[in-house]
């Protein structure tokens, strides 16, 4: 079915191509259109936390939880620390537009519900950006900073925050904040990993 209405689209684009003379517009339209039915995946890895909040007697047992759109993810629970290191990556599979990834800091619990422990968010259009200026830029090898995103009042960064390519990969290194709560803070590389549009 995906073929067929990949084929339709060709024919429609090509048709309005030869009509308009306007080949580069209509190939540009083509692959964004194909790009949106592809699969892409988000690799996020959930490397530490810092200064968490206390929510036991002297300690926590905390855990992370990340949501992308409908899906959800969250890492191991690290017992009586206030700076666990998780190292763990937690895959997500593109299958509408990027918008935000949602995180959320959670202390286990076995009597109890969890209690919370700060929550941050992390804007991915500036890595949907520097995917789209990898491909104009034809990098597919090497590392090459793409862009740099600095905090704001409308983002959760505690520090500027740079978005590379390496070796084809785009990649992102960030240090969040945590909102709603005392302190905290938690590191997180993404890494986007989409078709590289062919070059004419």
């Amino acid at each position: 079915m995906l073929s067929c209405t990949l084929f339709i689209n060709l024919r429609f684009f090509i048709d309005w191509a030869e009509m308009s003379s306007s080949v580069g517009v209509c190939m540009e339209l083509f692959e964004l259109r194909i790009m949106g039915e592809q699969m892409g995946l988000l690799k996020v890895t959930v490397v530490q936390g810092k200064r968490l909040v206390i929510r036991d007697f002297k300690s926590s047992d905390p855990y992370v939880v990340l949501k992308v759109g409908n899906q959800t993810a969250k890492t191991k629970v690290i017992n009586s620390c206030l700076n666990p290191v998780w190292n763990e990556e937690l895959n997500f599979t593109l299958t509408e537009p990027l918008g935000v990834l949602n995180l959320e800091v959670f202390d286990k619990d076995l009597l109890k519900a969890d209690d919370k422990m700060g929550n941050a968010f992390l804007n991915l259009q500036p890595l949907v950006s520097a995917a789209r200026l990898r491909d104009i830029l034809r990098v597919s090898s090497g590392e090459t900073t793409l862009r740099k995103v600095i905090p704001e009042s409308d983002n959760c960064l505690v520090r500027e925050s740079s978005i590379n390519c390496i070796n084809g990969e785009v990649v992102q290194n960030v240090w969040l904040r945590l909102r709603e709560v005392e302190s905290g803070e938690v590191e997180l590389t993404v890494k986007l990993i989409t078709p590289v549009a062919s070059s004419k």
